[in-house]
């Protein structure tokens, strides 16, 4: 192990014991909770109202700031989805005419996606209540860190 790594992971060690075991843990079960909850919800109202699941929401949000599209390969680390399981839900929004596929003008192996007029419509509607959710279920401490 290099000098780096040791004091790296001595640092850790020391961190984490200035806090406790307990207080680390409870802070973890405490994001799990807040997590699990908001994406049901999430799941729940933009299903409902929507159509769209919460991956679906989160690619046409990472695509709505992009008016040039983005490469596959780069919303999939963006949105936290494995390039399979982003080629599925790419395929479904394709389908119902929210996204479109084209090459990559700097790499012509990748896939570039962009977001349609309808995409735009259809995140346009699910943003109020995709803030609406997150603003019911988040902890407000938590919230209020980003304010």
């Amino acid at each position: 192990m290099s000098t780096s790594a040791a004091a790296r992971d001595a640092g850790l060690r020391d961190s984490a014991s200035k806090h406790g075991d307990g207080a680390v843990k409870a802070a973890w079960h405490a994001l799990i909770s807040a997590k699990v909850a908001s994406w049901n919800t999430l799941e729940r109202e933009l299903g409902e109202s929507h159509g769209l699941g919460v991956s679906d929401f989160e690619v046409l949000d990472h695509l709505a700031g992009k008016p040039d599209g983005c490469r596959a390969q780069n919303l999939a680390d963006a949105v936290h989805l494995s390039q399979s399981a982003l080629s599925r839900l790419a395929d479904r929004l394709e389908r119902h005419g929210l996204v479109e596929r084209g090459y990559c003008s700097t790499d012509r192996r990748g896939i570039n996606l962009v977001l349609t007029d309808a995409g735009r419509a259809k995140h346009a509607q699910a943003l109020r209540t995709y803030v609406d959710v997150l603003a019911r279920t988040l902890p407000p401490e938590l919230i209020a860190r980003f304010e």
